[in-house]
């Protein structure tokens, strides 16, 4: 009987092994319209979307910032988000400090990493009159 019991054993870990093995993290497109505005505390806001298995989902962001924040944008970045495995893992609360002047048009790029581990890699071009060295915050949420 132990020998069973043991053949028993390692079917259960082989079968335990390839369900682990099969829920692997994939990656999806994501793209946010972002408007931008401050005076020392400024607020951004926006929406977007993220295609993600052949599905599309609609996303809203919000967000604060606090430093050094002058102005008014809109910024429209695309990319790629990796290492999720729901839709639902893109939300959360993305941080960043960083800095930057924008007049007129420019380009933006920025990689950020959520509570999740989602890891988002966008690029994009902002427009309008926005200067910033600040700590913000960005939540994304699905609609």
């Amino acid at each position: 009987m132990t020998i069973s019991s043991a053949v028993r054993a390692a079917l259960v870990a082989l079968v335990a092994l390839a369900g682990i093995s099969s829920a692997r993290a994939d990656e999806g497109f994501v793209t946010l319209t972002i408007y931008k505005a401050g005076w020392i505390i400024g607020g951004s806001g926006g929406s977007g979307t993220l295609t993600f298995r052949g599905r599309t989902y609609g996303l809203s962001t919000g967000g604060l910032d606090y430093g050094l924040v002058f102005g008014g944008s809109k910024t429209v970045l695309r990319g790629r988000v990796s290492n999720i495995y729901r839709p639902s893992d893109v939300a959360g609360v993305y941080g960043a400090a960083g800095a930057g002047l924008a007049v007129g048009r420019g380009a933006r790029a920025i990689v950020l990493t959520n509570q999740k581990g989602a890891v988002l890699e966008l690029s994009g071009r902002q427009v309008g009159l926005m200067a910033n060295a600040d700590l913000s915050g960005l939540a994304i949420t699905l609609k």
